[in-house]
């Protein structure tokens, strides 16, 4: 008996053993397992090589229409036949025995949708619908992210703040809009790795109590993103924190939290999109105002008056055109009444605008890799301190406004968001006013569900409605979902207007290599999740040493240039010109600290649809976003080379000017600064400042304030010349 018992005992025992050590494996696999982390594979398509004899071949990419071409198309659904569409239609014609294209083209040319807004929303509905196989236009007002899509906190995230809600109030509704938004951040960071990256974020920990809390809430969120988590968040000692963050307060510091989420190029990602989209056959074309909405006889929308803004800025008269479309979707952020109210003058409001204000500050406040957010701020906002473009972003406010086209960040936000900063920043590090290189406001546009009553409160995800008169509106949701909204969007046309996807059976080849296909068959299905975006195809971590190998670029240009590109890189390189220098041989910078170049602005108008010099500062390059006084000393040279593609006058210059400098008003720009000429700005006035202004706007102390150990000579006196020096008693 005391032999089997023991036998038991240790059988038992082995087994306790043995499942602790599955238990136990199991958990360091799925810790350290191998991540596939989006950007770091190799690229789908290689960088070129040179080929037989020693010739290089650099990539050849396909061609994108011009802006004149496209809004041919748009005026040819109308029954408008152009010069630009007849000269289109010859060219195929000759291609196919002489028929009568252009005629053809005409026939029948409507439009399946009509987008209102070229944003990330209005953009990826175009991306959407025309990889459906849709006919599908969008246009735009002003330019592609000239609103709150440029103006956003640079994240691709679940929204940990969220979860926190969904768990102590039990809202279900906040806790599906986590799980949607995690999944679409993988789609996200997949379907363009030159825009998006990881990006490591710490939770500082004040009290022994919050080393749990924030250890479950940060696991919770890793375990709701499942499969499509890359980095496992983790803790961090005091030591360990500091090591990681040595700008933090040391004063009752437990540790840190540490979490993953994503960090993106806003304005850049929503040109892409809209490129993309144009490659896949949808008419694109920003600075185009609807100006009024068109009904058949039976009340339904049929299609949309426009105007040309850039023919009014280049002087010459606009004439409206129709655009002639089955189904019209509303896109236009917290514009979005401005268009309910063209379709229905009596349709109640349901955007309830909220102003998020950010500060950018330079890269010293933040290490280069890692994140910060504050959740317990003192009126109990959360904000957010990032690293982004080798600056410091800091925000967000979160208080009502009103709807305009370029608000204002206000003072009184500014330095709520700075005492913010202050506070968990070391003590001897002193947070300063003059610091602010550029701050600017968006609006965040919150919802209200119409057919709820208003003591429901706001919709905190998007939301899809649809007037008697056929007016779709997608309006609500963040960057992180623009992918989901426009699928839910372009589900819903679909099924209103009774339309026919057919797919796309020869897809572009965005990629420029010839035999190369996306692996994604487009059989008139929503692919977006799987669809890479111009770019991406070409694009690895190490694209840039290509480029500076072959173009003698300089290293922070050549990285700027692929991690804003991707694998079009190549093409903005060769539009750089020589520097006339040993090194580096092309790219002439537009501004000394930052990374942009000249190549950059011919790229902007020749392929992207730039077509004002705040479209190139403040969209095409992130300039204006990084420093707004920056942005105005490199405005006369973006003018000049803008004026040299486009064929501008003294007058249109004269109009970049005062518009553009207007722009940097909104951008943080001192008012001071915004009475200065073209000739101060290029005389070099920029960097001077009245007495009163110094506290506010100057980041050093006055120069001719030297301390005694600075200098023990007297003004004016040569160091190296003594008083029995020949050159001296020469000189007497």
């Amino acid at each position: 008996m005391a032999t089997r018992s023991t036998s038991r005992r240790l059988l038992r025992a082995a087994g306790y053993l043995t499942g602790a050590t599955t238990i136990g494996a199991g958990a360091l696999y799925v810790i350290y397992r191998p991540r596939d982390v989006p950007g770091l594979e190799a690229a789908s398509v290689p960088p070129p090589t040179y080929g037989e004899g020693g010739v290089f071949r650099p990539p050849s990419f396909p061609r994108i229409k011009t802006r004149e071409e496209q809004i041919a198309d748009l005026k040819a659904s109308a029954g408008v036949i152009t010069d630009a569409v007849k000269k289109a239609g010859s060219k195929i014609a000759q291609a196919v025995k002489g028929q009568d294209v252009a005629g053809k083209e005409a026939e029948g040319a409507e439009y399946d949708l009509l987008i209102i807004g070229g944003g990330a929303t209005g953009a990826g509905v175009a991306l959407d619908a025309a990889s459906r196989g849709l006919k599908v236009a969008v246009v735009d007002r002003d330019d592609f992210a000239s609103g709150t899509s440029s103006k956003s906190t640079k994240l691709v995230h679940g929204g940990v703040r969220y979860l926190e809600k969904a768990v102590w109030q039990l809202d279900y509704n906040q806790y599906k809009l986590v799980v949607e938004a995690l999944r679409e951040r993988r789609y996200f960071l997949d379907t363009a790795p030159h825009l998006s990256s990881w990006l490591p974020i710490m939770i500082p920990v004040k009290k022994a109590w919050q080393v749990p809390y924030f250890w479950f809430g940060t696991k919770f969120y890793d375990f709701l993103a499942g499969s499509e988590n890359i980095e496992s968040s983790y803790f961090l000692t005091r030591s360990k924190a500091l090591d990681a963050f040595p700008m933090l307060k040391k004063d009752d510091l437990w540790g840190a939290l540490v979490y993953y989420d994503g960090a993106h190029n806003d304005s850049r990602m929503n040109v892409s999109l809209a490129m993309t989209a144009s490659l896949y056959g949808a008419t694109v074309v920003n600075h185009l105002e609807v100006t009024a909405l068109e009904k058949d006889a039976s009340g339904k929308l049929c299609g949309a008056q426009v105007k040309d803004v850039i023919a009014e800025k280049n002087g010459k008269p606009s004439e409206p055109f129709t655009i002639k479309a089955k189904g019209i979707i509303n896109a236009t952020g917290p514009f979005t009444d401005g268009i309910r109210k063209l379709d229905d003058q009596n349709v109640p409001e349901i955007v309830a605008p909220s102003s998020g204000v950010h500060v950018i500050l330079p890269g010293f406040y933040a290490p280069t890799n890692m994140g910060l957010l504050d959740p317990a701020t003192s009126d109990g906002r959360v904000i957010f301190f990032l690293p982004w473009q080798g600056n410091t972003i800091a925000g967000t406010t979160d208080a009502p406004c009103d709807v305009k086209q370029n608000p204002i960040a206000g003072e009184q936000e500014i330095e709520w968001i700075l005492s913010e900063v202050q506070n968990y920043l070391q003590p001897e590090i002193n947070v300063r006013r003059g610091d602010v290189l550029a701050a600017w406001s968006g609006i965040r546009p919150l919802v209200r569900d119409p057919k709820k009553s208003a003591s429901e409160g706001l919709v905190r995800n998007h939301l899809v409605t649809t007037s008697d008169s056929g007016l779709i509106t997608i309006s609500g949701g963040k960057w992180t979902t623009y992918r989901q909204m426009a699928e839910e969007a372009v589900d819903e046309a679909i099924s209103l207007f009774s339309l026919h996807p057919t797919g796309v059976p020869y897809p572009p080849l965005v990629s420029g290599v010839t035999g190369f296909e996306d692996p994604t068959p487009l059989d008139g299905a929503c692919h977006t999740h799987n669809l890479r975006l111009v770019g991406a195809h070409g694009f690895s971590k190490t694209l840039y040493i290509n480029l500076i190998q072959h173009y003698g670029l300089e290293t922070e240009v050549a990285k700027h240039l692929c991690e804003s590109y991707g694998d079009r890189a190549w093409q903005v390189a060769a539009l750089c010109a020589p520097t006339e220098l040993r090194f580096p041989v092309r790219g002439i910078r537009i501004a000394t600290l930052y990374p942009y170049v000249d190549g950059e602005i011919r790229y902007a108008v020749r392929h992207e649809y730039a077509q004002t010099a705040i479209d190139v500062l403040a969209r095409r390059t992130r300039l204006t976003f990084l420093n707004a006084q920056a942005s105005l000393e490199a405005l006369p040279m973006v003018i000049d080379m803008m004026g040299e593609e486009l064929g501008w006058g003294k007058e249109r210059k004269a109009v970049e000017w005062t518009e553009g400098v207007r722009f940097l008003g909104s951008m943080g720009l001192p008012k001071s600064k915004l009475a200065l000429t073209r000739d101060e700005v290029e005389r070099g006035e920029v960097g001077k400042y009245s007495d009163e202004e110094y506290g506010l706007y100057a980041r050093h102390d006055k120069p001719d304030e030297l301390l005694e150990s600075d200098s023990h000579l007297a003004p004016g006196q040569d160091p190296t010349l003594k008083e029995d020096s020949h050159i001296v008693r020469e000189q007497q």
